[in-house]
């Protein structure tokens, strides 16, 4: 690799800037090692990717998948864990769906429509139920120091199926609740952070990608161009040896370059039918912004991305839960359903894994009369597709909802198990930092939830 000094001599005595830059992109092009280039996995992986739709705020679980027929026996009784409260029957009622008779809200009418392609997780627990705490816990497997989330983990062990994309993105991720640390690469290379589009409260038909476009130079001079910043970004490196941050900035300058001819198009909705934007209620009103979410993320799902988390907020229910979690749900339902379709239907669910929930769950007792508070000893999320048993309740809270007391699973187990589904040992895919070897699942025996896969 030339000197700083070397270059400058070239281009002053005449070598040819142009010419110069040629041999820069050779010298450049031998050196680059894409961190993103598609990796074997540690066994046969029954997923290629995952698809988390986050539900920002603790859905009540007690409302929606995991049915307490002793609520309503026992509705406004003094609830056996905390005095001074009463029990609060779920104002919704519960049907059998499928052949499996999974039990499933009315406030999911579509989605139990899938019932025997759904596995529901009722005994989820988190270690502490306060917003910031158990969304970071969700996310990155810790709370109390700054971690690398579940979507640079994957990137980190798998790498992607398309150069030309980002291999994990977020779409309107929340501003608060630790921000950028859920789809942050934590101490990973910068490379394995997750691409934001659009953030919290933002119309999705509004979201746009910055700086995407280069309005200055065409593309063959803004190759030469790159190619010669990245021949004095890699000359420095090679000089410093270690140094995450010009590392990042290589490998984004790369990735950025192939990603603004590819992101625009599979992110442009306009090329899908009619038929396809209206089963995912897009220009429907109240289902219209996440439609638009579930549709980009299995344009972007089908286009190679292997991790895409998708999000909904405003699930935090201490009152107005009747009107509410009706509004929430109604917003999801039909686009959540419109997704398991989409991918079914073009072959994909088998090897897609979908998964639905928030950071925690809700109490069945309540301080005010249409409301209920944060429940982190019980909850209830559901996956589906890539490799997991449809048609399945697995684990079970107390016959209030209170605790999780059967099968129990914290969300260490969960992406022990996710990663499992892409072929990655949760034990083998660690990263040394700081002098230790470091996992998703920390070092607390995490453990594959084997009765759930396929």
């Amino acid at each position: 690799m030339w000197t700083r000094r070397e270059m400058l001599q070239r281009v002053s005595s005449g070598f040819g800037m142009m010419a110069f830059a040629g041999l820069c992109a050779d010298r450049a092009t031998a050196a680059y090692e894409n961190p993103l280039a598609p990796k074997k996995p540690h066994f046969p992986a029954k997923a290629k990717r995952i698809i988390y739709a986050c539900m920002r705020g603790g859905p009540s679980h007690v409302d929606t998948f995991d049915y307490k027929p002793e609520l309503k026996t026992h509705d406004g009784k003094e609830a056996p864990d905390n005095k001074g409260r009463n029990l609060l029957a779920s104002p919704f009622e519960f049907k059998k769906h499928g052949e499996c008779g999974l039990p499933v809200s009315e406030l999911f009418p579509n989605v139990a429509g899938h019932a025997d392609q759904l596995c529901v997780i009722n005994s989820l627990w988190t270690d502490v139920p306060n917003h910031p705490q158990a969304f970071l816990m969700m996310h990155t497997g810790e709370f109390r120091f700054a971690r690398p989330s579940m979507g640079a983990w994957s990137l980190y062990g798998l790498g992607t199926e398309n150069q030309n994309l980002p291999g994990f993105v977020t779409i309107n991720p929340p501003n608060n609740l630790g921000g950028a640390q859920n789809y942050s690469s934590g101490f990973l290379p910068a490379i394995y952070q997750g691409t934001a589009i659009g953030r919290e409260g933002q119309r999705v038909a509004d979201t746009r990608i910055g700086n995407i476009n280069s309005k200055h130079l065409p593309g063959t001079l803004q190759r030469d161009q790159l190619d010669l910043v990245q021949s004095l970004n890699r000359d420095l490196l090679s000089r410093q040896q270690v140094n995450a941050e010009i590392e990042g900035v290589i490998e984004s300058y790369e990735l950025a370059f192939r990603m603004q001819d590819a992101l625009p198009g599979v992110l442009d909705l306009a090329q899908e039918s009619k038929a396809t934007l209206d089963s995912y209620g897009i220009g429907n009103g109240p289902t219209d912004n996440f439609g638009r979410q579930c549709l980009m993320a299995r344009r972007l799902a089908e286009a190679g991305v292997r991790f895409i988390e998708i999000t909904h907020a405003n699930w935090d229910q201490h009152n107005g839960l009747r009107g509410n979690l009706t509004k929430n749900c109604k917003e999801v339902d039909q686009p959540l359903a419109a997704l398991l379709a989409d991918l079914q239907s073009r072959d994909m669910l088998k090897d897609t894994l979908v998964m639905w929930g928030g950071e925690f769950g809700r109490t069945p007792h309540v301080k005010q009369k249409d409301g209920r508070d944060h429940n982190g000893t019980a909850y209830s999320m559901w996956l589906a597709g890539g490799g997991v048993k449809g048609g399945l309740r697995y684990g079970q809270s107390d016959e209030f909802g209170i605790k999780a007391i059967e099968n129990k699973v914290h969300p260490h187990d969960l992406h022990a198990t996710l990663l499992h589904t892409l072929g990655l040992d949760h034990e083998q895919l660690t990263y040394r930092y700081g002098g230790r070897d470091y996992k998703l699942t920390g070092v607390g025996g995490a453990r594959v939830l084997k009765e759930i896969l396929a």
